[in-house]
């Protein structure tokens, strides 16, 4: 027996077996596995609405935003009663900040279910935080009349009451005592002084703005580099890092590649410990912008909400200018390429056109800026389209090419949370390194760091598992309108 539209009886049977394995993957949060046999059921049933709506949740919860809308569309044609097609589709549009698109989602949402209080709820959210953008939007001052907010603060004058007991910097230089001091603060949930804090951003935008849009470091014969990937506001698994691998000093030398915030409910005590180690010792701290170093999505998913709670508003706009600040690529003896996102729509990129990119700004949403933050890897040769909705796919074809112009051997990115905190691909030439272990207290992921030792700069990979944190939930900072849909 076959259905109206051509499907034979026992596919669709398969199909729906397939549905209940892969909505219990997506349960134990295994949502790679469910995108799997998802798709199965897709192939034996490809006019099911359900399907497409639910494999565009398993992509939202792996953050591929641009995958999760192409899928919710899928599901209305299919049936464009379905309001759950509606729903996921504004879901996905909100967690990339497109509001616009979002809220005509949710209307539909609520046309089709009038009676329905979530809905109704979840649409006003959602119209608070377009009407919020847009009104943030009508008052923002052109960047080119925009004054430094970093030149208007004067850290000496502000007062540090006599009852503070936290750590202080003792005139202009921050030490090693200091720093210490102050991650044993960070641990028992205390909070650095405004006036040092200010400090230590300050002092850190100094270093980085002096700084090339592609930074080249020399590692010495016999010594050794670490590479970290995303942190993501996970204090005590940074702290863990530093146990495992030690602290940062000249001898041990790190560069974290992006996203140091975000998601995390510790973003505030990860950016502040970072910039203090840089402010300590320059050499011993190398710091690569990501896609979360910027205002849109620090307005999303937390870091602005957090600063605002435990620093000031206007430690918010600071924030976004260092982080304006920061390298894109780092270039480790002239043999090691590492950028947050990977590489670009054009071939013919030469390290010198990344030197030349004018960073400082908020990233644009194409070009190379916005391709060197947001891009991933894809096992097929060529390029495609982003699962994320931003930046493009690149394959193993375009990253040998990339490395053989620019005389290269590997390239190492970040970016994607990754089982086992890593993964090797495109023939051992691009490994991707992800330092957030169990991410967002829900992925059961290992966190990795890479360490290079010179003269042959091999990568020596070494995982690790997630540590206990202070009952904050991930996201707990993150705007009303994204609780609600995670």
């Amino acid at each position: 027996m076959e259905s109206i539209d051509g499907t034979s009886n026992a596919n669709i049977d398969r199909a729906e077996e397939l549905k209940i394995l892969a909505n219990e993957a997506f349960k134990a949060n295994r949502f790679s596995q469910a995108i799997d046999l998802y798709s199965q059921a897709i192939n034996l049933n490809g006019y099911n609405a359900v399907y497409w709506a639910n494999r565009a949740f398993a992509h939202t919860k792996l953050e591929e935003y641009g995958s999760a809308v192409q899928d919710a569309t899928k599901a209305i044609e299919i049936d464009p009663k379905y309001s759950k097609g509606y729903y996921r589709r504004g879901a996905a549009y909100l967690a990339m900040g497109k509001f616009k698109e979002a809220l005509k989602d949710f209307q539909q949402v609520k046309k089709n279910c009038p009676n329905d209080p979530d809905a109704t709820r979840k649409l006003k959210e959602c119209e608070k935080a377009y009407q919020k953008i847009r009104f943030e939007e009508a008052i923002a001052v052109k960047d080119s009349q925009r004054h430094s907010v970093a030149d208007s603060i004067d850290y000496h004058s502000i007062e540090v009451e006599l009852q503070y007991n936290g750590a202080r910097i003792e005139g202009e230089v921050v030490t090693l005592d200091f720093v210490k001091k102050m991650l044993d603060d960070f641990k028992n949930q205390k909070y650095l002084h405004k006036r040092y804090a200010y400090q230590i951003i300050l002092q850190a935008r100094e270093m980085l703005r002096a700084m090339p849009s592609l930074v080249d470091i020399t590692v010495s014969d016999g010594h050794h580099f670490t590479v970290c990937g995303d942190v993501h506001g996970q204090f005590y698994d940074l702290l863990n890092i530093f146990e495992l691998n030690g602290l940062p000093s000249e001898e041990n030398p790190y560069l974290f590649n992006g996203d140091f915030v975000d998601r995390g409910s510790f973003s505030v005590e990860v950016i502040l410990t970072l910039f203090a180690f840089k402010c300590m010792t320059p050499s011993a701290m190398h710091l690569a912008r990501g896609n979360h170093e910027s205002k849109n999505m620090n307005k999303i998913y937390g870091f602005e909400g957090e600063v605002k709670s435990k620093l000031s508003e206007a430690f918010v706009e600071l924030f976004a200018e260092v982080f304006c600040c920061l390298p894109l690529a780092h270039v480790i003896n002239d043999k090691v390429f590492v950028a947050h996102g990977g590489l670009f729509s054009v071939d013919g990129v030469k390290l010198s056109d990344i030197r030349a990119i004018d960073r400082f700004c908020e990233p644009p949403e194409e070009g190379l800026m916005c391709e060197i933050l947001w891009s991933d890897p894809q096992p097929q040769f060529g390029r495609g389209p982003s699962k994320r909705g931003v930046g493009l796919s690149f394959g193993e074809d375009v990253t040998k090419r990339f490395l053989q112009e620019n005389n290269l051997d590997l390239i190492v990115r970040s970016h994607e949370v990754k089982d086992e905190g890593y993964e090797i691909e495109h023939d051992g030439k691009l490994i991707t390194v992800f330092s957030a272990p169990n991410y967002c207290d829900q992925m059961g992921n290992k966190g990795a760091l890479i360490r290079f030792k010179a003269p042959d700069m091999k990568p020596d990979i070494v995982t690790f598992s997630s540590v206990p944190h202070p009952n904050v939930m991930p996201m707990a900072y993150a705007s009303n309108f994204l609780r609600l849909f995670s």
